[in-house]
């Protein structure tokens, strides 16, 4: 198999892991907000963790366009938010009645799958085995992160079959992203540094300003520091273990 098809294999299951954040609501109809809290804590976990990893490999090849390209990644996560006018967006409102929230929240769900893939895709160019280890990261993040994004859903109504669906499609674009951002890179070294540091510079952003806010409100500071922490370690640790 091609580096391309393994890692488009890997990140369609990882997209595909994301049905999974439905079956809570399967057990119990509506969710704690405690749970969602711990949900997104695990998520922004594993994400931290992955841009660690990605930072390390980017510095250690040029610390300079890797830092560039972590400004830069920050910058455009910044531009994407203000452009979908998702910037300040309360994930918190599980039965809001306005029909306009639902198609917000999946909106930023996007936006993170596209980014993330673009992550995946980076790391694989350093090394496949990286980047297939960080699909299987981000895909059990899909699921916690899916947790909240299906309870919104089914919140405003919709089934939880439909919610589920909903919530892998809006995972697709890690599949796309780590494909185009492979193929684009891999004829050109001199890429590799800058876009390693603007996928750490983007999932970054995304667990500062999405995550853990909306888990900080969700839940206790003290345990959702203790689940983002543990998730990161494990990320870090399996991680190094890889390059060994």
């Amino acid at each position: 198999m091609t580096p391309v098809w393994a890692l488009a294999l890997a990140t369609a299951v990882a997209a595909l892991t994301a049905a999974l954040g439905a079956v809570p609501l399967r057990i119990r109809r509506t969710l704690p907000l405690s749970w969602l809290g711990w949900s997104n804590a695990s998520a922004a976990g594993l994400m931290l963790g992955g841009a660690f990893v990605l930072a390390r490999e980017g510095l250690g090849l040029n610390p300079l366009p890797a830092a560039l390209g972590a400004g830069a990644g920050i910058a455009v996560l910044l531009w994407s938010h203000w452009f979908a006018g998702t910037s300040e967006l309360d994930l918190n409102r599980i039965e809001s009645v306005d029909a306009t929230y639902a198609p917000r929240v999946l909106l930023v769900q996007t936006l993170h799958g596209a980014f993330e893939g673009m992550a995946i895709g980076a790391a694989a160019v350093f090394d496949l085995k990286l980047g297939l280890f960080l699909a299987l990261a981000l895909a059990v993040h899909n699921v916690a992160e899916a947790m909240t994004l299906c309870a919104v859903l089914c919140g405003q109504g919709i089934q939880i079959s439909r919610a589920a669906t909903l919530a892998v499609i809006s995972n697709l674009g890690q599949v796309l992203l780590a494909v185009v951002t492979y193929s684009l890179v891999v004829p050109a070294p001199e890429l590799r540094a800058p876009v390693l540091g603007f996928a750490t510079g983007a999932l970054v952003y995304l667990v500062l300003v999405d995550l853990l806010p909306e888990a900080y409100e969700q839940s206790g500071e003290t345990s959702i520091a203790v689940v983002t922490s543990l998730t990161t370690s494990v990320v870090i640790l399996l991680g190094g273990l890889l390059r060994l």
